[in-house]
């Protein structure tokens, strides 16, 4: 093993002029995977792990800007550590088969962005950092060994060597030279070994001296510098051993521990002579960089995000394509955003999980860079997964229609919010003298970690299987502040504090501010914004508005209707449970509907066994939640903390429900089985949603993709019924109603026009038929689709 040669001081004196940045790729990604762990894509493969390296890479190149970059893996199989000791990192559990999945992924990243890959059969990366590191020596060349794992520390050599590294999660980032390394262990970095020999390492399995803490191993190497030197000093009862006043027990544990420390040592140090060969390349890294790879790799990951990023790390360097082609600069300049828009639809259709792409992920995914050639690979992809019907009869259509909706707006009444705002600021800060009188002293509560550590340190609370941060610290999300409710008075204000503060940021003080020169909110619609098919609205979305407390209701109170104009919603009956009795064709469901009866009476009446006149408003509303939980592929863990009730009671209802409508029962099964082997679900009409983690190893992956695999023929055939209502009613005030009834919203079930006063009860009574006549009787099991229509002043009216 090769020794760390002294640098003399008139080469520390020279600036390198070159920077070369090492990546330890197993300790960044087992960092990055454990920080996002349940990251996957819509097929099923595990990424978090990729996106947090991915990431951690962009951030590198932009903060250090390297010249050259090179990456270190770990390679399976026992090292020249493991050969010298049968214990090392032996206590280390087996590694998570979806971290695996993701280091042998992680090789497409490096591939991507062109960076070299280092490895070598019975050395760990840790060696070949310090390996290239070593043989940079006198080149002129400053090396940043980038890594989460602290044993690299021992590399730090002034004026030569850095070492940046995570602190915690994939974000919190420090750069150590040598003199940062003396400052937080009191000895230089080449002494981190000898520290280890006699303190050990339990990450790695490596015992060190038995006794020795992290004080006296450190107070030793500050006094002796080695482990070989204090060995000298013990075998000559040297008068500095007396000088720190160690204890006989001490002194007689050092003595017997020799072997053991040196032993440690060697385990703990680096090896700096890995057989590998390492040059600079001849070029920069940036200079071979080719964007289109890494554009490729992002879009296959589903990295988004982190494209426009990774562009701006490499100084935004535009991809090369054949001499006779447009450039993309050019195709993104001149294609108009209506067909863009529908070239997007195409897309969404094809792929539900991107709800409205872009022009450059168009031409990503088609691969060219002609707008016309991607539209023409897009049709015939739709040809090809029978999906040309749907976009044809549904979605084409509807561009339109959204498009005039987004155009029209609506009416705000912005006094009415800015007396809601001040009613809402006056009521938060009685919330927020509240929360700090409860938790005895004041401090910020919109800091997670000033929070934290009033509810868990100070007051003690604790639920179990608290969830974590990225970080590691106990979540204060909403979802595990409920489960805390009942155990301090604190939390319920807290939660009315977080209630009203979210409608004041989202709503009532952000609305004024979108507001046009028309006076009218002019929201942005995504036609595909979910991948059932559901719409979505964005600026602000509508469609969240809170409606389950008084607190968000009354935000409604604030669209209204422009004057000789009234409000109307039509909204559908029951539209997913209707739509489940004529998928299933459940006898019992579709009978309950044909009568006319409620179905969560029914429901309630079979599950706890009562005549449905007996039927009260708690049993209704728990059948309520049985009914949609069912359809959202619930299981009896979920159904209870939904009703609130215990799990045997759960169970007895989910047994009782399914042996009641048995017809549903098999359906849902069905549903699961033909989309396990098809890889897809349809709606009524045809709309496939894709779900590839029905085959992911990853059993939260695969249960995911079941529970949505169950709900998605039910909700997306909803979604195409209002879809084809829309445009139909939009075809009827084009023919006779023009300038006197205007679409202003779409929310799931909910219609909301804008209709002149004195036409309006025609109007509404033809919008109502169109609804209920998008499918008729007979081919629906004999129920009918109901639409139900309020009039008002404002949208908070209707409901």
């Amino acid at each position: 093993m090769t020794k760390k040669v002294k640098v003399k001081k008139s080469d520390k004196e020279s600036q390198p002029s070159k920077r070369l940045v090492l990546l330890d790729v197993h300790a960044i990604l087992h960092r990055a995977y454990h920080a996002l762990p349940d990251f996957s894509s819509a097929k099923g493969e595990p990424t978090g792990g990729l996106y947090g390296l991915s990431s951690m890479l962009i951030r590198i190149i932009g903060d250090l800007k390297p010249d050259y970059l090179a990456a270190c893996y770990d390679l399976p199989g026992p090292t020249y550590r493991h050969e010298a000791y049968e214990g090392y990192k032996a206590q280390r559990k087996k590694t998570d088969d979806a971290l695996v999945a993701q280091i042998i992924r992680s090789r497409d990243v490096f591939i991507a962005f062109g960076i070299p890959i280092y490895e070598a059969p019975g050395f760990e990366a840790d060696d070949l950092l310090g390996t290239i590191a070593e043989r940079m020596r006198g080149e002129n060349v400053e090396v940043i060994v980038a890594s989460g794992d602290m044993d690299t520390l021992q590399l730090a050599e002034e004026g030569r060597v850095k070492i940046y590294t995570l602190k915690k999660g994939i974000n919190d980032t420090i750069l150590y030279d040598e003199e940062a390394v003396r400052t937080r262990f009191g000895f230089s970095p080449e002494q981190l070994p000898d520290y280890k020999g006699l303190r050990g390492d339990p990450s790695d399995n490596i015992v060190g001296v038995r006794g020795i803490g992290e004080k006296t191993g450190s107070m030793l190497i500050q006094a002796f510098g080695t482990i070989e030197n204090l060995y000298k000093a013990l075998k000559k009862d040297d008068a500095k051993l007396k000088e720190l006043k160690l204890t006989p027990r001490i002194l007689e544990i050092l003595k017997a521990a020799e072997e053991e420390a040196l032993f440690s040592k060697m385990l703990a140090t680096i090896h700096r002579d890995a057989p590998i060969t390492f040059a600079l390349p001849e070029k920069p890294w940036a200079e071979g960089v080719d964007m289109k790879k890494i554009e490729e790799l992002f879009a296959e990951l589903e990295f988004r995000t982190l494209l426009a990023r990774a562009k701006a790390a490499v100084k935004g360097e535009a991809v090369e394509v054949a001499p006779k082609q447009a450039s993309l600069g050019e195709a993104l300049e001149s294609v108009p955003a209506l067909e863009v828009r529908e070239a997007g639809v195409m897309l969404s259709l094809l792929d539900s999980s991107l709800p409205e792409p872009t022009l450059q992920e168009i031409l990503q995914h088609t691969r060219t860079n002609f707008f016309e050639k991607a539209k023409e690979v897009l049709l015939a992809d739709l040809k090809k997964k029978d999906l040309l019907k749907v976009f044809e009869d549904i979605e084409k259509p509807l561009l339109p229609v959204i498009i005039k909706m987004e155009e029209r707006g609506i009416a705000v009444d912005t006094d009415y919010l800015k007396d809601l705002s001040l009613e809402y600021h006056t009521e938060l800060s009685k919330l927020e003298k509240e929360v700090t009188a409860l938790a005895g002293e004041s401090f910020n509560l919109n800091s997670p970690a000033q929070l934290s550590t009033i509810l868990f340190d100070k007051l003690g609370l604790s639920i179990k299987n608290h969830k974590k941060t990225e970080g590691g610290a106990k979540s204060t999300r909403e979802s595990e502040l409920e489960k805390l409710r009942e155990a301090h008075p604190i939390v319920g204000s807290l939660l009315s504090y977080r209630e009203l503060q979210k409608l004041l940021s989202t709503y009532i003080d952000t609305i004024p501010t979108l507001i046009a020169g028309d006076g009218r909110l002019h929201a942005h619609f995504l036609q595909i914004g979910a991948s059932t098919g559901r719409m979505s609205s964005q600026g602000p979305n509508l469609q969240n508005i809170p409606i389950k407390t008084e607190l968000g209701r009354r935000i409604r109170n604030a669209f209204v209707a422009a004057k000789g104009f009234a409000l109307v919603s039509f909204d559908y009956s029951q539209i997913e449970l209707r739509v489940a009795a004529f998928l299933s064709g459940d006898e019992k469901l579709l009978q309950i509907f044909r009568d006319g009866r409620d179905i969560h009476t029914e429901v309630a009446a079979q599950v706890f066994k009562v005549p449905r006149e007996k039927v009260d408003k708690e049993m209704r509303r728990k059948a309520k939640v049985i009914n949609f939980g069912i359809l959202y592929g619930m299981g009896v863990n979920a159904l209870r903390q939904n009703l609130g009730g215990s799990a045997e009671e759960a169970r007895n209802f989910y047994k009782e429900y399914f042996e009641t409508f048995t017809g549903l029962a098999d359906y849902l099964e069905k549903v699961k089985a033909a989309a396990a082997r098809k890889g897809y679900t349809e709606t009524y009409f045809g709309r496939k949603r894709y779900f590839e983690g029905l085959s992911s190893s990853i059993p939260y992956i695969k249960a995911a993709a079941e529970r949505m695999a169950i709900n998605a023929p039910i909700q997306g055939t909803q979604a195409d019924i209002i879809k084809i209502a829309m445009a139909r009613i939009d075809n009827l005030i084009k023919e006779k109603y023009e300038g006197k009834a205007y679409l202003l919203l779409q929310v799931h079930d909910e219609l909301l026009y804008e209709i002149a006063e004195k036409d309006s009860g025609k109007i509404i009574e033809e919008i109502k038929a169109i609804m209920e006549e998008v499918l008729t009787p007979e081919k629906i099991g004999g129920i009918t689709l109901v639409a139900n229509a309020e009039k008002g002043k404002n949208w908070g009216e209707l409901h």
